[in-house]
């Protein structure tokens, strides 16, 4: 998380790209957290990639596999960490948000359908993410409630973000990278998740990740100029296009 937000080009899409991202408990609000969603609206970003690195609840899900996120549970906002809590700003939406399909139909369709392209098939997954607040890693106890609530990954980020850009009328694309499989059993003799860990796997797919997203968004792209002449801005936190 370098704290950068780089401006440029991708696949020929004017893109804005958050190197990093604030998380919760680094002790901001969720309001803050989610501040740079604001900003990419107003600069005329119409869709959100998100990235991030998490646990695997589902067991039959590797360390190195990509999934493409379906819905979420945020675990922190249902329990009044919400990024809406406060004066509603009606210029970016309403003050009852629905979110019942807050990441795009179409656009999981068109990542699953790249990565196949791409030869991909065998490490991408779809299903729900679960945001917690962290910074400690999940007891078994606690990772096994998450799975038995419908979670198939687990982060501590993302689902605030996606709330705002839903509120905000943004499309939203969003992939989960399991990092390490989580231990569900106290007795399990697998060893205990490391930061190094996510790191290192991380940057071991992290160019797969790269190309999938790239060649998303100059999919993005081709299709906006079928059916417009003017470019808007794109990407954001990687979006009008990409997250970690």
């Amino acid at each position: 998380h370098a704290g950068n937000l780089v401006l440029g080009y991708l696949s020929g899409v004017p893109t804005v790209c958050m190197q990093g991202r604030l998380h919760f408990y680094e002790g901001h609000p969720a309001w803050l957290v989610t501040m740079p969603i604001r900003m990419m609206k107003l600069i005329g970003v119409e869709t959100l990639i998100v990235t991030n690195a998490s646990g695997g609840l589902n067991q039959d899900y590797n360390s190195g596999d990509i999934m493409v996120i379906k819905d979420h549970i945020n675990l922190t906002g249902l329990t009044g960490q919400h990024p809406l809590v406060g004066p509603n700003d009606e210029k970016f939406g309403p003050r009852f948000p629905a979110m019942t399909t807050p990441y795009d139909p179409e656009l999981r369709r068109l990542a699953q359908e790249t990565a196949k392209e791409l030869g991909f098939s065998g490490f991408m997954r779809e299903g729900v993410y679960v945001k917690v607040s962290g910074p400690s890693y999940e007891t078994p106890s606690e990772s096994r409630l998450l799975r038995k609530i419908g979670a198939d990954t687990v982060g501590m980020s993302t689902a605030p973000e996606v709330v705002v850009a839903i509120h905000a009328g943004m499309k939203v694309l969003g992939f989960s990278m399991v990092t390490n499989v989580v231990i569900l059993k106290q007795d399990s003799d697998k060893t205990p998740p490391t930061h190094q860990e996510v790191m290192d796997t991380a940057n071991k797919r992290a160019k797969d990740l790269q190309l999938l997203v790239k060649t998303i968004v100059g999919k993005l792209a081709s299709t906006l100029k079928a059916t417009e002449s003017a470019a808007t801005p794109a990407a954001a936190m990687l979006h009008k296009e990409k997250e970690n």
